[in-house]
């Protein structure tokens, strides 16, 4: 099936024909920190067992705990009892997955997750005198457990006496909050701390100075970082007379990040030339969560088009020279001239919320047209579409002399959604994306911030970015969003996609509500269907306010029984990767229960074992498992069989030999 020709030729043809996790009623409390949990945990890791005395509550609690943390999975309190003299007699620790899912939410079509899954393990403790015994005791677990992930559950979290006088003494030293991400706080993982209280520390103006020196302290900086990770990649443009003109660089985990996401990015220069005195400019993709996700960072002393062909050449070569396939940027012709030269290949799609920013600019009486060109612009679904109706606003509104718009129109196919929609964007429609990263950077930065210490905060950013992802693996993992229909493939996706993904795809299967879809005619095994939606759109009112209505849009999805391959005009997933309410009311029409597992991307599953979470860098507080310590120790013996290899073809062939043997 050819999509573009095709749908676009029936679709003219038919035409005018809170997150809050619910608690079971039987839990009493949710095992958390104590003063007693900052003593040191014993270095032998036994097993709960029938019999074993503790000489107090805490020392039973405290001996669970450490057992739980190290196998990977929380601790609640389920059950306790006490005597007639009010001392406690009995109580039960379980794992925090034990009990009913028990689902509520104000809208029954966005339920809230829940942990419970009636696991079974638990250990009941009985008083015996002044002690207390492991009465009963159950080791098995009905879900998989993680030692990596414990650290994000709530019963494992905990800032020792060190990490509180830490955060003390930055205070009282005048520190900005964000400067604490880098203190033990950190490294226990409670985030929420500083996250809550940073803003109140970000009074002053921000501004990024050059200061003396600031050029030979980065780069001692950039050999600090690489001593400390081989990986770490930068480069500096320095001009005849010394000058430092440009620079970039990017750790191994957004090295190794590119390899998962390197199909779309976004490229932004605005968050430094809107507020400071150089451009910053950094490339972000988007991970498998939604997530942004930084790929390199620059710093630079112009924006014309040898600049950013020096730095997209940089950023290529640090990137295998592996190009994305598409990249989005804001208006501005150095960098397509670049992005011509570096990138020929890439689709090059302008950010549409930014061009549709300056249009007030370039347009007197802007007002009176507002609602129009925002209809013709967004509501357009084919490319047709946007033809027809972008004439009819030009002549309405007596704009043929003007040539900021006659240049967009010759650009349509930069920026216009109905022109651009048959491409894979990863959800980036704009480069807010890559200004919501800038945006997270001043937390970082004051007046008096000089290069050298930018690039050290920026450390600071990327370690909460990581643990935002660490954070979102693990809810993925070790929560699940029901389904709120009976429809076996929705059962699919809720397997393999991440939280936020699933909940992307329950939002168009909730949207299946107002489709209606009707076979308009069969040729062999490719079915038609016209797909009438109750939409609403927001549009301008004959008082000038604006207003909603109700309309009905026609969609045409084309369906090949054969194959099970389906395409709809929308293109949602071509855009997004998520199948689009027009679509699943064609798969429920036609009985489908189960979808091909091409339109179950890989991008977005929550089972997929990435490189980049691996990578040991300085800023991210990587629990040392056993996968992290065997992937280091295997990294490090290869890298000294290459060196060894490299030293005649006999031990080259050797080498490669035993690695072919070793991946049969």
């Amino acid at each position: 099936m050819e999509p573009d020709l095709t749908l676009d030729e029936v679709a003219e043809q038919n035409r005018s024909a809170p997150d809050a996790e619910d608690e079971d009623a039987f839990v009493v409390e949710e095992i958390g920190d104590s003063s007693d949990d900052r003593q040191a945990e014993p270095t032998v890791m036994l097993e709960p067992k029938k019999g074993m005395m503790f000489s107090s509550e805490d020392d039973a609690v405290r001996f669970y705990k450490a057992y739980a943390r190290k196998k990977g999975f929380g601790v609640i309190r389920r059950t306790t009892r006490h005597g007639e003299d009010k001392m406690l007699t009995y109580f039960t620790l379980a794992c925090n997955r034990q009990g009913k899912a028990q689902y509520s939410a104000k809208n029954s079509f966005k339920p809230n997750p829940s942990t419970r899954m009636q696991c079974p393990a638990k250990s009941n403790f009985s008083r015996r005198g002044e002690n207390f015994c492991i009465t009963t005791v159950t080791l098995e677990h009905n879900h998989p457990i993680s030692p990596s992930k414990a650290r994000f559950l709530r019963c494992h979290k905990k800032v020792d006496l060190h990490s509180k006088r830490r955060l003390e003494l930055n205070d009282q030293a005048g520190a900005c909050m964000n400067k604490n991400f880098g203190s033990p706080v950190m490294e226990a993982g409670n985030l929420e701390f500083g996250e809550k209280e940073y803003t109140n520390y970000l009074q002053e103006k921000r501004s990024l100075k050059l200061g003396a020196g600031d050029a030979h302290a980065l780069y001692q900086y950039f050999l600090h970082m690489q001593s400390k990770d081989p990986a770490f990649f930068h480069v500096m443009d320095v001009a005849e007379d010394g000058r430092l003109r440009n620079v970039f660089w990017a750790d191994a985990r957004s090295r190794a990040a590119y390899e998962s996401y390197w199909d779309v990015i976004t490229f932004d220069t605005t968050y430094l030339t809107n507020k400071y005195t150089i451009p910053l400019a950094t490339f972000v993709g988007v991970n498998h969560h939604g997530e942004s996700v930084l790929l390199g960072c620059g710093l630079l002393s112009n924006e014309d088009t040898e600049t950013f062909v020096w730095l997209f050449k940089s950023w290529l070569c640090c990137m295998s020279c592996k190009p994305p396939n598409a990249i989005i940027t804001d208006q501005c012709k150095p960098m397509q001239n670049a992005i011509e030269e570096v990138f020929p290949q890439a689709r090059h799609r302008w950010c549409t919320c930014h061009i549709m920013k300056k249009i007030p600019e370039k347009l007197n009486g802007y007002e009176k047209i507002k609602s129009t060109l925002s209809n013709v612009v967004y509501d357009s679904l084919t490319k047709h579409g946007f033809d027809k109706t972008w004439v009819e606003m030009i002549n309405k509104y007596d704009l043929q002399d003007n040539e900021w718009l006659a240049e967009l129109y010759d650009n349509k196919n930069r920026w216009v959604p109905a022109y651009v929609k048959d491409t894979f964007w990863a959800g980036m429609s704009s480069t807010k994306r890559s200004e919501s990263v800038n945006a997270f950077f001043d937390g970082y930065v004051n007046a008096r911030t000089t290069l050298k210490q930018f690039v050290e905060q920026y450390e600071n950013a990327l370690r909460d970015k990581v643990e935002k992802e660490n954070k979102a693996d693990s809810k993925s993992f070790q929560q699940q969003i029901p389904c709120i229909t009976h429809y076996d493939f929705e059962r699919q996706f809720q397997a393999a996609y991440t939280t936020a993904k699933f909940k992307e795809f329950q939002d168009q299967l909730r949207g299946k509500i107002y489709c209606y879809p009707t076979h308009l005619n069969r040729e062999g095994s490719i079915f038609t269907f016209g797909v009438r939606e109750d939409s609403k759109i927001f549009c301008e009112g004959e008082d000038g306010k604006g207003k909603e209505k109700r309309v009905i849009l026609e969609f045409i999805v084309l369906f090949n029984q054969g194959e099970c391959d389906v395409q709809c005009m929308c293109r949602l997933f071509e855009f997004r990767g998520i199948l689009c309410s027009h679509i699943i009311s064609v798969l429920a029409l036609m009985e489908i229960t189960d979808v091909p597992s091409r339109y179950i991307l890989q991008r977005w599953r929550k089972d997929i074992k990435r490189k980049h979470t691996f990578i040991r860098c300085s800023y991210d507080d990587m629990i040392d498992t056993q996968v992290v310590q065997r992937y280091d120790n295997l990294c490090k013996r290869s890298r000294e069989l290459a060196e060894n290899g490299a030293e005649s073809d006999a031990l080259h062939d050797l080498v490669m030999d035993g690695l072919n043997e070793l991946q049969m």
